[in-house]
């Protein structure tokens, strides 16, 4: 049996988000998270079994991949925190796996040896099921990558805008400066001086 969840979600600051997942016992289980954009890249998090016993817990950390093997059947709880941040929100990846991966339909249960095809088969699902896993890694950083091009240029046109700003304002002043020193004294100005 397997069966799980893979989602990416918003976690507004100072927020505690939870989801729920029922486990049989000594069914292995995975949960893999990843901050994608948000803050410092961090959150708390924590994994606890059907009788309230934290079995995991990570302090603001960017990732993790966490393996476990349930003692008990129940729901257990994954709870994302950003408590500890005031202003900046996070989009966070989780991927909570449960059980093992179902094999091909027909091998499954199969009696005899297995044809080469169906042992081609069996290794190009186990290839596409290991690309599926690249790729949601690649588009995370893609995603954070982005995310972090996207604050640098907004900050260097920022920058630019005030720079851009600055020359502006010192060319004018140089003008009227440059305008004193060659401009006309009248004689009543002399004498006041």
């Amino acid at each position: 049996m397997s069966g799980g969840v893979e989602l990416t979600f918003e976690l507004p600051d100072n927020a505690k988000e939870c989801f729920y997942q029922e486990i049989q016992k000594n069914v292995s289980s995975t949960l893999e998270f990843q901050v994608v954009t948000g803050g410092q890249y961090d959150v708390d998090v924590t994994l606890e079994a059907p009788n309230k016993e934290i079995i995991y817990r990570q302090t603001k950390t960017q990732f993790d991949s966490y393996n476990f093997i349930p003692k008990m059947s129940g729901v257990y709880v994954v709870c994302f925190s950003n408590e500890f941040s005031t202003f900046s929100h996070k989009l966070v990846y989780m991927d909570f796996q449960v059980g093992d991966e179902q094999p091909l339909p027909g091998l499954g249960e199969h009696v005899t040896v297995m044809t080469q095809m169906e042992s081609s088969a069996q290794e190009i699902h186990k290839s596409l099921s290991s690309i599926i896993d690249y790729q949601t890694h690649h588009r995370l950083r893609e995603a954070q990558g982005r995310k972090r091009a996207e604050d640098l240029n907004e900050r260097v046109m920022w920058w630019s805008i005030l720079e851009t700003l600055a020359v502006l304002i010192i060319t004018v002043g140089q003008v009227f400066v440059l305008k004193n020193f060659f401009a006309e004294k009248k004689p009543s100005q002399m004498n006041s001086k």
